[in-house]
This record gives structure tokens, C-alpha cells and sequence, in this order.
């Protein structure tokens, strides 16, 4: 019990810093906040996501390319230009890694507004570090495990962030439903979406990229929603509310 709570645990607050931090602020600027709770989420981020952080920077200048050019050759990550699921992956590492260490010849409409905290985008990215969370992680594991398939888990918190960007890049531009139609093959994976935290209703976020809320039909509640507006309430962000197309 104590390492599928762990497993929960890294896998939600994992994703929350990725939907929330990385995909709505860094990349869509959906809300504003000052550069000290900026900061402050750069530390989340980095806590949250341990050994497969992704820099808020090079995140969101691949998301933005995604939404230009979805399902292109020049989509940084797209099924319909891959052999396959591992094939997409490692094409999207070795986009990430030129990004993040500016060697892409990027447009520069797309670096607009991207945050960047040298001291945690350099931190996060250090390969020691990596490899201690990953050790804390496997030290937990040998400390709390009582059965041995519950090792089977480790790989994926190794690799939790890039595991999270797989499920929407690869199966929800595969599988699911459309309410809306788009110029790509984005996909509404799941009609309740209690798994990806409001990520997995793709088709409605290429169709309004700007919309802080992903849900749109009654039965499409989007987790991270209440959350952003718990969080304007309180002036930690401040929402923007005419959320029309951005990116697209």
C-alpha cells in the first residue's frame, strides 16, 4: 500500500506541474504570475518531477511548435511521422535537448514570454542529479516494497515526465473521440478524465488552445481547472480571462 500511494502521489503532483506549470503557463500563457511565484513553481516543478524534470523553457517552446505545426514534419513530436512509439520518443529527446541548449533555429515568435530560472534549468538538467533522485526513489522502493512486482513501477518514476508527455502525444492523437474539428489528429482520450488531470482532452485544447479550462461538455471535468481558479482567488496567479486562440 505505502509504495502505490508513493506511485500516486509522484504521478499526480508529476503531472500537475506538467499541466499546469510547464503547458499552461510556460507554453500558453494562460495566467500571469509574479517572477518570485514563478520561481517558486520552477522549485515544484523541479521537486515534483525529480528525475525526469522538463525544463519550463524548452517545454514550451516544443509546445507552441506542436500547436503551429501539429502532425507536420515539422511537429516536434507527431505519431503520423514516426515508426512508432519508442521511435516518437527518441525523436522528441533529441528535439528537446537542441532546444534546450539552443541549437534548434527557432522562430523567435515562438521564445516570446517563455519563463527561464537559470539556477533550477541548469539543476534540473544535470545529469547527477538525475541520477540521485532516481537512487532516492530505488531506496524507497527497497525500504517500503513488499512484493516484487511493485518494482515494475520504477522505470516509470524514472522517467514520469516523458511517460506523462507520451500518453497525450502518442495515444490521444491515436485513440478517443472529437468534439471539435481540426486541422490534426487530436484526440479526446478519455470522457472523464481522471488519469492525465484534464490533459487527455486534446482535440478540445487544439481546437482552444487558449482556454485555461480543457473540459467542455458536461461530462469532461478538467481536475486542474479548480485548482487554477482557487489559486486567482487567492492573487498567486492572476487568470486571463479572454482565452481565445493562442499558438494555434
Amino acid at each position: 500500500m505505502t509504495i502505490l500511494l508513493f506511485f500516486l502521489a509522484h504521478w499526480y503532483l508529476s503531472l500537475f506541474s506538467q499541466t499546469f506549470f510547464l503547458h499552461r503557463y510556460a507554453a500558453h500563457q494562460m495566467f500571469t504570475m509574479s517572477k518570485g511565484w514563478e520561481k517558486f513553481f520552477y522549485w515544484v516543478t523541479f521537486i515534483t518531477q525529480g528525475s525526469s524534470f522538463l525544463s519550463p523553457k524548452a517545454y514550451g517552446i516544443m509546445h507552441r511548435l506542436h500547436h503551429a505545426y501539429a502532425d507536420t514534419e515539422k511537429d516536434p513530436h507527431s505519431p503520423s511521422y514516426s515508426t512508432g512509439l519508442f521511435d516518437m520518443m527518441f525523436k522528441t529527446k533529441d528535439y528537446y535537448n537542441n532546444v534546450l541548449n539552443d541549437r534548434a533555429n527557432i522562430d523567435p515568435k515562438f521564445l516570446k514570454g517563455v519563463p527561464y530560472y537559470k539556477t533550477v534549468e541548469k539543476l534540473g538538467d544535470y545529469w547527477p542529479v538525475r541520477i540521485l533522485w532516481g537512487t532516492l526513489y530505488t531506496l524507497f522502493y527497497m525500504k517500503f516494497a513488499t512484493n516484487n512486482w511493485e518494482y515494475l513501477l520504477l522505470p516509470i518514476h524514472y522517467l514520469m515526465g516523458p511517460v506523462h508527455g507520451v500518453v497525450i502525444n502518442w495515444f490521444a492523437h491515436k485513440y478517443g473521440y472529437v468534439n471539435f474539428k481540426v486541422n490534426d489528429t487530436a484526440k479526446n482520450l478519455l470522457p472523464f478524465d481522471f488519469l492525465m488531470m484534464g490533459e487527455s482532452y486534446h482535440n478540445n485544447h487544439h481546437k482552444l488552445g487558449g482556454r485555461a479550462n480543457f473540459g467542455v461538455k458536461w461530462h469532461e471535468f478538467d481536475p486542474t481547472y479548480p485548482v487554477i481558479l482557487l489559486l486567482n482567488a487567492f492573487h498567486i496567479i492572476k487568470l486571463k480571462r479572454n482565452n481565445d486562440l493562442n499558438y494555434m
